[in-house]
């Protein structure tokens, strides 16, 4: 029997001999296709989590594959490091952000180097370094002679514990994305990027994306909200002027009962200023966000102007005219026409304020005399009523009907416009990266910062003794000189959005250590677009639609070729563990919680009762969280790798369990062993293959041969669980196998240089380490992806995946086209089905011939 294998020496051994020998450094290669894998990068919180390790592992496993393909493979890594969890950190510990960032830099990148990752070290970006962030003042200079970049007076969402502007993407069922609490309004000066010019161009583009998930592409599309519709004018009845509205429901306008324009609309000062109230009323309005979810969720309240408008159709016809809290500014023309029988908004507003309920459109064959709205609006497609000219025609052609009416009439026409608004960039915080512009105190213009005198840096000497933002009272970085005049000037004090930074920061990755330009438009066209790019769905309306966006702007201004920056994107599940509370009901780690003799839970170290409860997403809140380090002490890497890879398919969320991963510490002992015990009776590297083979050494071949090209195809298609049930299989070939002549160990050193290459994308150590025994010619991360030999896998068996509940459990071998019934009995009689159906009742079993078994049980 072989010594143990040494897990923390071996993997710490094959790490230093990737970094000494720069395995995994790349440079541009005309001559070699390109494959550009990225993971989103993390924001160096302090520690990586088991959320990091799937992320990563994902990533590497992809990477290291399309090497061993024979692609080059560009694999970075870097930190999303500026923002407002650094300054909050810093002011609760009485430290500077710098300080805390850097610091908790170092400590993620040892912990990610321990993992294993094949990353390119030598392309590592920082996003808070003035060296990154100066490339980015540049590009938004460039934004803003191009008129992609400008600063407007606007109604913004503030959060008032976090004392800065938050866009409406980070606004969260009306409260901060970070804080938690409810935003208000307020009327700032801000700096905005047009990515309402590309509003057409990043939906189309849609269409097309093949390899991104449809509902991240959903997600997406639903922001950008294309609808078409009609703007048009009403008539005021008290004097001449008029009131722009627009609408998606032209179709409904002999139903209108009201119309409201928003708190910020010019004409609601200017109808209301002299009324007292009306000051009160706005200040209820700023009490809410300014996002749509945060105005869906306020009641609806108005403000009767007293001044009413005409009906364009109805002779006589007179409706009221409001302020409401639920109409923005920013869409349409920040005024509506109410219709409540089929706008629940609107059936809410007129029931509240008893206006008129008349329904226009109603089912196909139903007699509208019977049509009662009550507390819920009429929304269906139909035919419509009530409408004079109208009636009978369907709401398609009713829309079409009313805007060439409207268009002859001269009030107005049919329009396009977007549920996107322009993206503002304004933060009223510290650490973030200063915008380039200054002030000229003597007339107040905005002159931007010249290039060369690019970056503008961040000042050290900072004090959060106040709230808000301590460059504002900044005594001496705030102020400055004009560059065209010399005269005295004020540097603009907001900082960027740090969805800014990772808005580009894959761009800096091709070109990282550039420091004359953010990067060589020639190496970017090499790397780009990002061929597999892997993050949370949480990211898919604010970071992936920026960065879309970001790559056509940088495009337009002559940055590079591509205008999508992710061709392939992959969004993982998350990593939930079971809960558990003591006897006093307070959260507890999943370590301190044991089962007794009796099976029931309690505390480790004193017997109390302990709850366990739900299985939920890993959180610091609820203590159900996994310290990546231990797991590095108590089972190494390639464990961790192993266990995150197997258990689901990497799209769903993943249950840590500690059986789990003991199961893979196992497997990794078990592969060494095997091996370990062979070694010395297989042939040299380079033998001659035999002539001929036993039966029992041809099925290894098969079964080798088989493995790699199933395996790649895994890949390809993310299909981990089954990469890993594949591994097993081939594991589970050579632990079976008894060689007994020189071909059957030429087969199996050919089954072991199969597997080592095979396991290496995801227990690269290991592998590295089998390669070392057998005495392969260079690294195991160096080989070429093993060759099939397509003869050997012509087979009148077929090995097919077993599920319980969609989840495989084993893999079995059957005759090809076997009968389902005798593949259901092979596959109820396998032991991991056994021990997954323990205590639950099969209520269904699905054959699929020579292709799965799955066994539904609940």
């Amino acid at each position: 029997m072989a010594e143990r294998y040494n897990i923390k020496e071996t993997e710490k051994k094959w790490q230093k001999t990737w970094e000494d020998q720069g395995s995994f450094q790349v440079s541009e290669d005309p001559s070699k296709p390109k494959k550009y894998v990225l993971a989103m990068l993390p924001y160096p919180s302090g520690r990586i989590h088991v959320g990091h390790v799937r992320n990563y592992t994902l990533s590497d496993v992809v990477a290291r594959f399309r090497k061993a393909q024979g692609f080059n493979v560009l694999n970075p890594m870097g930190w999303d490091a500026l923002g407002l969890p650094a300054e909050n950190a810093a002011i609760d510990n009485n430290t500077h952000p710098k300080t805390w960032t850097y610091q908790n830099i170092e400590t993620m990148k040892s912990q990610l180097k321990s993992m294993g990752f094949a990353f390119d070290w030598t392309r590592e970006v920082a996003t808070c370094d003035p060296e990154y962030y100066m490339h980015e003042q540049k590009m938004f200079l460039d934004f803003y002679k191009k008129g992609l970049a400008y600063r407007k007076e606007s109604v913004v969402n503030w959060d008032p514990v976090e004392n800065t502007v938050l866009a409406n993407e980070q606004v969260v069922d009306g409260k901060g994305w970070r804080s938690g609490v409810a935003v208000e309004r307020r009327k700032l000066n801000q700096w905005f990027l047009k990515i309402t010019a590309y509003a057409d161009e990043l939906l189309e583009e849609l269409k097309v994306m093949d390899r991104w998930p449809e509902k991240v592409r959903l997600m997406q599309e639903n922001w950008i909200g294309k609808s078409m519709g009609l703007q048009f004018r009403f008539q005021f009845d008290e004097n001449d002027d008029e009131v722009e509205v627009y609408t998606t429901r032209p179709d409904t306008l002999f139903g209108a009962s009201f119309v409201a324009l928003s708190p910020e609309h010019p004409l609601a000062n200017q109808l209301c200023a002299d009324n007292p109230e009306f000051a009160e009323f706005i200040k209820k309005c700023q009490a809410a966000g300014t996002s749509e979810a945060a105005i869906e969720k306020a009641e609806k309240i108005g403000f009767d102007t007293g001044f009413h408008v005409k009906h364009p159709f109805i002779e006589g016809r007179k409706l009221p005219v409001y302020v409401a809290n639920f109409v923005l500014m920013e869409y349409g023309t920040g005024a509506i026409f109410g219709c409540p029988a089929h706008d629940q908004r609107d059936l809410d507003f007129a029931r509240k304020y008893n206006l008129d309920v008349v329904p226009v459109v109603v089912a196909e064959g139903v007699d509208p005399d019977q049509i009662e709205i009550g507390d819920e609006a009429y929304v269906e497609n139909g035919v419509l009523v009530n409408s004079d000219f109208l009636n009978g025609l369907e709401v398609e052609d009713a829309k079409k009907e009313v805007i060439r009416r409207i268009e002859d009439k001269n009030l107005g026409e049919g329009k396009t416009i977007f549920r996107l608004r322009d993206w503002g960039v304004s933060r009223q915080r510290y650490w973030g990266c200063p915008v380039p512009v200054v002030y000229r105190e003597s007339d107040g213009a905005c002159i931007p910062v010249p290039e060369d005198q690019l970056p503008v840096k961040l000042p050290d000497d900072i004090d959060f003794d106040e709230p808000g933002n301590p460059l504002d009272r900044h005594p001496t970085w705030k102020y400055t000189t004009c560059p065209e005049t010399g005269e005295p000037a004020i540097r603009e004090t907001d900082t960027f959005d740090t969805f800014f930074e990772s808005s580009w920061y894959f761009l800096r990755y091709c070109d990282a250590q550039n420091a004359d330009q953010a990067f060589d438009p020639a190496k970017a066209n090499y790397w780009m677009p990002v061929d597999q790019y892997i993050g949370g769905i949480e990211h898919a309306i604010l970071h992936l639609l920026y960065a879309r966006f970001f790559t056509r702007a940088l495009h337009d201004c002559g940055y590079l070729d591509a205008k999508e920056p992710f061709a392939g994107l992959f969004t993982q599940g998350m990593v939930t563990h079971a809960t558990y509370k003591d006897a006093d009901g307070k959260w507890m780690f999943p370590y301190d919680a044991t089962q007794n003799e009796q099976g029931d839970w309690v505390h480790i170290k004193d017997g109390s009762k302990v709850t366990k409860g739900r299985i939920e997403k890993m959180s610091k809140s609820k203590k159900n969280v996994i310290d990546p380090e231990d797991i590095l002490d108590s089972y190494g890497a390639d464990a961790a790798r192993f266990f995150i890879m197997s258990d689901s398919p990497p799209d769903r969320d993943l249950e840590w369990t500690e059986s789990g991963i003991e199961g893979a510490w196992r497997h990794v002992n078990k592969v060494y062993r095997m091996l370990a015990d062979n070694v010395e009776h297989m042939p040299q590297s380079g033998a001659a293959k035999p002539e001929s083979f036993s039966n029992e050494a041809q099925g290894l071949r098969a079964t080798a041969h088989g493995v790699a090209k199933g395996i790649a195809e895994d890949i390809e298609a993310f299909h981990m669980n089954k990469m890993i049930a594949r591994q097993r299989e081939l594991a589970n070939a050579i632990a079976g196998f008894k060689a007994q002549s020189e071909s059957d160990f030429w087969a199996l050193r050919e089954a072991f240089e199969y597997l080592a290459v095979v396991m290496a994308p995801v227990t690269p150590h290991l592998s590295e380490e089998m390669g070392a025994m057998i005495g392969m010619n260079g690294l195991v991360c160096d080989q070429s992806w093993p060759k099939v030999d397509e003869s050997l896998l012509v087979s009148d068996e077929v090995t097919i995946a077993v599920q319980v509940n969609g989840k495989m459990r084993a893999t079995i071998t059957l005759p090809r086209n076997c009968e389902k019934s005798k593949a259901e009995e092979v596959a109820m009689d396998q032991e991991p089905i056994k021990k997954a159906l323990d205590g639950l009742t099969v209520r269904k079993v699905i054959v699929v011939p020579d292709r799965i078994v799955n066994v539904v049980a609940n």
